[in-house]
C-alpha cells in the first residue's frame, strides 16, 4: 500500500486552501452577476438538486440560505422527474443543480424541467462544458481544477464556497465576504497538521461501525465525513444531528463504541456538548473536531480547529480533519484510498 503522501487523495486534500483562495479571487464577479439576476426575479424559494457529496453541500445550503437570505430551501426528489415523470410545479423557484462532474442525468433533468416551467436556474459544477452547465441559465464554477481521486474532497469544499459566496452576494453583505476571505487560512491550519491526523486514524484500524454527529450548519459536515468513511474505509458510518441521535439511536452506544463529534463554536455548541457528556458517561470512544476547549477535553482523539471562526463558514474547515482521518484509516486498513472498490469518479444516476 502507498504511504499517505504518495496518494492522489492526499495531494488533493492539501490543495484546498489554494483552491478556495482562487475561487474567492476569480469567481466573485460571477456570483454577483447571478445574484443580481435572482434579485430581479424574486423567487419564492430555492430548490436544490444534487446527489452524493453534492447532496451534502445542499444540506449546508439549506441552513445558509435560510439563515442569511431568509429563503426557504427544499431538496429536490429527482426520481419524480425521471422514473415517475411526475415533476412538481417549480416555476416560481430558484432551482440550483450541484454536480462536480455536471454529468448526472437526473440532476440535469431537474434543471431542464425547471427551465421548461420558467424557473430561474443555476448550475454549480467543476466542469464548465458539462450537460449541467449547458442546461442551466447561469453557472457558478467550482474552479477546483481536475479532481482525479474518486473521493471528492476539494470539489466538496469548493461547492460550499460557491454556495457561501452566492449567499453573501444575494445579501449584498460585504462583511460576509470579508469573513470568507479568512477561510483558506482556516483550512490551511488543518492541512498543515495532515501527518498527525492521518497517523491518529491508526487507533481505529479495527473499527467496523461508528456514528458521526453534529448540528446546524455542520449537519452537512456529519454527512460528508460519514460518506468519506464509507467509500474509503468500508466502515458503516451513520451521520446524525445531535438532536436526532437522542431520539433513539443513542441506544447504540456502549463502552468503546466510536462516535465522531464535530462541535462548532456557535448557537448549537451547548446542545452538542450536552450530548458529549452523556456519551462520555456511557464510555463511548470519542473523536472530537472542535475549537471549543470543553469539547476537546472530552475526546479520546481530538483535533483543535482555529478559534473564533464564524459558525456559518466553519463547515469549510471542519470537514477537512474528517477527510484526512478517512485517508489515514483506509491506509491503516491496508486499502488503496485512490481506488475504492466498485466506485467510479463519475456516477450517472437516472
Amino acid at each position: 500500500m502507498p504511504r499517505a503522501k504518495e496518494t492522489t487523495l492526499h495531494r488533493e486534500i492539501l490543495e484546498q486552501p489554494e483552491v478556495l483562495l482562487r475561487q474567492l479571487t476569480e469567481q466573485r464577479a460571477t456570483v454577483e452577476a447571478v445574484a443580481d439576476a435572482v434579485r430581479k426575479r424574486k423567487p419564492a424559494y430555492i430548490l436544490i438538486a444534487a446527489r452524493g457529496t453534492s447532496d451534502n453541500a445542499a444540506r449546508y445550503g439549506q441552513y445558509l440560505f435560510g439563515a442569511v437570505n431568509k429563503l426557504q430551501v427544499a431538496l429536490a426528489t429527482p426520481s419524480l422527474f425521471t422514473r415517475y415523470e411526475l415533476p412538481p410545479v417549480i416555476g416560481n423557484a430558484l432551482v440550483v443543480g450541484i454536480s462536480q462532474s455536471g454529468e448526472s442525468p437526473d440532476i440535469v433533468r431537474v434543471v431542464q424541467e425547471a427551465r421548461k416551467q420558467g424557473a430561474l436556474t443555476v448550475g454549480i459544477t467543476n466542469t464548465p462544458g458539462s450537460p449541467l452547465a449547458s442546461t442551466a441559465e447561469h453557472v457558478i464554477p467550482m474552479n477546483a481544477g481536475q479532481e482525479v481521486s474518486v473521493a471528492a474532497t476539494k470539489t466538496y469544499t469548493a461547492s460550499l464556497m460557491a454556495l457561501a459566496m452566492f449567499s453573501a452576494a444575494l445579501a449584498e453583505d460585504e462583511a460576509r465576504f470579508k469573513e470568507l476571505a479568512a477561510v483558506p487560512g482556516y483550512v490551511a491550519h488543518v492541512t498543515d497538521a495532515a501527518d498527525s491526523l492521518v497517523a491518529a486514524a491508526q487507533r481505529y484500524r479495527t473499527m467496523q461501525a461508528c456514528v458521526v454527529v453534529s448540528r446546524g450548519h455542520n449537519y452537512a459536515t456529519a454527512f460528508e465525513i460519514a460518506l468519506k468513511l464509507k467509500e474509503l474505509t468500508y466502515v458503516l458510518a451513520e451521520p446524525y444531528s445531535s438532536a436526532d441521535f437522542q431520539h433513539g439511536p443513542v441506544a447504540l452506544v456502549e463502552r468503546g463504541f466510536p462516535v465522531i463529534a464535530v462541535v462548532p463554536d456557535g448557537a448549537v455548541t451547548g446542545e452538542v456538548l450536552h450530548l458529549l457528556h452523556q456519551l462520555r458517561e456511557r464510555e463511548a470512544e470519542l473523536v472530537v473536531f472542535s475549537a471549543v476547549d470543553e469539547a476537546l477535553a472530552l475526546g479520546h482523539t481530538c483535533f483543535g480547529l482555529t478559534k473564533d471562526v464564524p459558525e456559518w463558514v466553519s463547515p469549510l474547515s471542519m470537514v477537512v480533519p474528517g477527510q484526512l482521518m478517512a485517508l489515514g484509516l483506509a491506509l491503516a486498513k491496508g486499502l488503496d484510498p485512490d481506488h475504492p472498490r466498485e466506485l467510479a469518479k463519475v456516477t450517472r444516476t437516472h
